[in-house]
């Protein structure tokens, strides 16, 4: 019986996995057991040693054995397909195309050229190279490793260009023309029609509000990413860990909630409807609020210190110490209170309105 040999392919991004398919139970051991020993040395050495430096060996060793897996798994697919019986070759032919075109699009940008797509392939294999070189040549540069977070741009970029490829693919078997354009003049075209492209929006949801803006919703991209990015401000601000579970929650839910709104463009009317229309009529309470973190971030940074080294040397009192041991979590727990104080109320208040 012949393999699917795309499947195999795909689970071979997984190493072990495409050679299970293939049924080579010694290289899936051999790749599988081999991935597994480095991510787990990886995991240990950040949680258990705590040493982030040494972490890049195993992750480099895990990302070569991952190419070979990958370079093995490919000349094992090649040599199976040349065993085939003759009589399959002429049925097989588009197959084979089909699976190196997709095969060559694992690197950006080349299975757009063997379309004959020179233009539209050059685009994702500039923007591939050009994003990665850049990001990582910026966090060398300023010894900062969080800027390595934008390397999630690339996997993103990594699918568009895989499933372009195989859509321009489904065309040619179609009878289509195929047009060497790049994706950026799609974009313009759908600009200049007063259209909106929802594969664009829809990589744009990644980052929490922007997919919300690109569709028009200002008011409640402008919400979701505020929260986004002011829970992580304030979470490291006041150093409440215990609360980072906030951070993925509002990620995922202004994710799906902008696919639904893209999912809706085009077929009706999208609304901009704020996430929270309670602040749009009570902009006081904005203001205090950043009033209160004004100056809460001088204390912070301003007096603290200096009162610090007055009390420590006159009485002998380090409020440093004291400060963040008990004041940030009084504060915390006062606001917590509050909060469930104002919940209680409004909801006796709503009961005794729907009474009368």
């Amino acid at each position: 019986m012949n393999k699917n040999p795309f499947l195999a392919l795909v689970l071979g991004l997984i190493p072990g996995l495409g050679h299970l398919y293939l049924k080579k139970f010694g290289r899936f051991i051999l790749y599988g057991g081999g991935a597994l020993l480095l991510f787990s040395f990886a995991v240990f050495c950040i949680v258990e040693l705590g040493e982030r430096t040494i972490v890049f060996l195993p992750l480099f060793l895990l990302a070569v054995l991952w190419i070979i897996n990958l370079l093995d798994l490919v000349i094992t697919i090649i040599n199976q397909t040349k065993k085939q019986e003759t009589g399959e070759l002429i049925n097989s032919s588009k197959e084979s195309e089909r699976f190196y075109i997709i095969l060559l699009s694992i690197i950006p940008g080349l299975g757009h050229f063997q379309l004959g797509l020179m233009q539209r392939g050059l685009t994702f294999l500039v923007a591939c190279t050009g994003i990665g070189s850049m990001i990582i040549f910026v966090a060398l540069l300023t010894s900062q490793e969080s800027f390595l977070i934008f390397l999630i741009t690339l996997p993103v970029l990594w699918i568009y260009n895989f499933f372009d490829v195989v859509q321009q693919l489904q065309k040619k078997e179609r009878g289509e023309q195929l047009d060497d354009r790049t994706i950026f003049e799609e974009f313009e075209e759908h600009r200049e029609q007063g259209k909106k492209n929802k594969t664009f929006a829809s990589i744009l949801a990644m980052f929490p509000g922007a997919g919300h803006m690109y569709l028009g919703l200002q008011r409640r991209g402008l919400q979701l990413m505020v929260a986004f990015l002011l829970s992580i401000y304030l979470l490291d601000l006041l150093r409440l860990s215990a609360f980072l579970f906030l951070v993925p929650i509002i990620w995922f839910y202004s994710f799906f909630d902008a696919l639904q709104q893209t999912a809706k463009y085009g077929k009706e009317r999208v609304h901009d409807e704020p996430i929270i229309d309670y602040f749009i009529n009570h902009q006081r309470w904005i203001g205090i609020g950043l009033i209160t973190l004004g100056g809460y971030y001088l204390l912070d940074q301003t007096l603290l210190p200096i009162l610090n080294d007055y009390f420590a040397t006159i009485f002998n009192i380090h409020l440093s110490e004291l400060y963040y041991r008990y004041f940030q979590t009084s504060i915390v727990a006062l606001l917590l209170i509050g909060g469930g104080f104002k919940l209680l109320l409004g909801n006796k208040e709503d009961k005794g309105g729907t009474k009368k």
